[in-house]
C-alpha cells in the first residue's frame, strides 16, 4: 500500500546498572540496534492521493518495516485493489527505501525511493496496448515538529498514463506536493491531516465527456485515529479529491459501462494491529 513514511530511527540507551563486586555506579551505554516493525489490517476503501484504488470495496492490508540506527529505512507493503482499474491484477505489492537524519529536536529530513508493483495488470487485459501500472518515485521530505512537507517525482510513467490511456504523452517526471501533519490529542487519541497536489506533464489527446483534458486536482483528507488494548488501532477518516470533471464518473477498465466516482468526497474506517 501507499505509505507515505517520515520515520527517524531512534537511539536506544540502557539505564544504569549497578555492579555489587565493583561497588560503584557504572553507566552503560549500549549500541544502538535496528529494529523490525509491522501491521495487518482491513480498511473499507483503499484511498491512495484522494483516490479510490480498490473501486469503494474493502481490502485487506499489510507491511512491514526495517530501521537502522544510521537513518537508512526499508520495507514493503502489500494491499489488495481493483481490477476495475487495474485490469488483471488483485494486488499491489509497494517496495522502499530511504535514508535520513534528524537536525535536532525539531527538525529532520529523508529523501528515498518507491516503487509500486501491480502483479498481473497490464492494460493489455483490457484490449489495449501492451503498457503496465508499475511505477517509481524518487522523493525528498524535510519534517517539523508534527509537520511533514514532502515532494514526490516520477521516475517511470504514472500508474501507466501515456499515449495507450488516451494522453498526449508519457507522464515521466509527474510531480506529487504534500503536507502532513499527525497531531496527538487527549490519550490515546490522535488526528492525521493531509493536503496534496498532482501536477500531470500531460493532457488527454481527446476531452472526456464533461470536457475535461486536463487530470491535475488537488486532495485532502483527515483521519481521526484510537490506539486501544497495547498494539490495535481503529481509524475513521474523510478525503476529497478536486477536478470532479475528470474524476466524477471514472469508467471501468473492464466493463465498458461501469463507472465510479473515484475522488470527490468519500469515507473510510479501518483496523489495525501492529506488531
Amino acid at each position: 500500500m501507499k505509505r507515505h513514511i517520515f520515520a527517524v530511527a531512534a537511539t536506544l540507551i540502557a539505564p544504569f546498572c549497578f555492579d555489587d563486586a565493583r561497588a560503584e555506579d557504572i553507566r552503560v551505554e549500549e549500541e544502538p540496534k535496528s529494529s523490525l516493525t509491522g501491521s495487518v489490517g482491513i480498511s473499507s476503501d483503499y484511498m491512495f492521493r484522494g483516490l479510490t484504488q480498490s473501486w469503494g470495496r474493502p481490502v485487506i492490508q499489510g507491511g512491514a518495516e526495517w530501521a537502522a540506527p544510521s537513518g537508512l529505512v526499508a520495507g514493503g507493503s502489500v494491499s489488495g485493489v481493483s481490477e476495475h482499474s487495474y485490469p488483471g491484477g488483485s494486488m499491489e505489492l509497494d517496495l522502499y527505501a530511504s535514508y535520513g537524519r534528524a537536525v535536532n529536536d525539531d527538525w529532520s529530513w529523508r529523501a528515498g525511493v518507491y516503487g509500486y508493483i501491480y502483479p498481473g495488470a497490464n492494460l493489455s487485459k483490457a484490449g489495449l496496448s501492451k503498457r503496465s501500472f508499475n511505477t517509481a518515485e524518487a522523493n525528498v521530505a524535510v519534517s517539523w515538529k508534527w509537520f511533514t512537507l514532502k515532494y514526490n517525482r516520477s521516475l517511470t510513467d504514472y500508474f501507466g498514463v501515456d499515449t495507450e490511456q488516451g494522453y498526449r504523452s508519457d507522464s515521466r517526471g509527474l510531480g506529487y506536493f504534500q503536507l502532513d501533519a499527525s497531531v496527538p490529542l487527549a490519550d490515546d487519541w490522535s488526528v492525521d491531516l493531509h493536503a496534496g497536489h498532482t501536477h500531470y506533464n500531460t493532457t488527454l489527446a481527446q476531452p472526456l465527456p464533461s470536457g475535461a483534458v486536463n487530470p491535475d486536482y488537488s486532495d485532502y483528507g483527515a483521519t481521526l485515529k484510537y490506539k486501544f488494548a497495547g498494539h490495535w488501532t481503529a481509524s475513521v477518516g474523510v478525503t476529497h479529491a478536486t477536478n470532479a470533471d475528470f474524476y466524477r464518473n471514472t469508467s471501468s477498465f473492464i466493463q465498458a459501462n461501469e463507472f465510479r466516482r473515484a475522488g470527490g468526497t468519500r469515507g473510510f474506517v479501518m483496523l489495525q494491529s501492529a506488531f
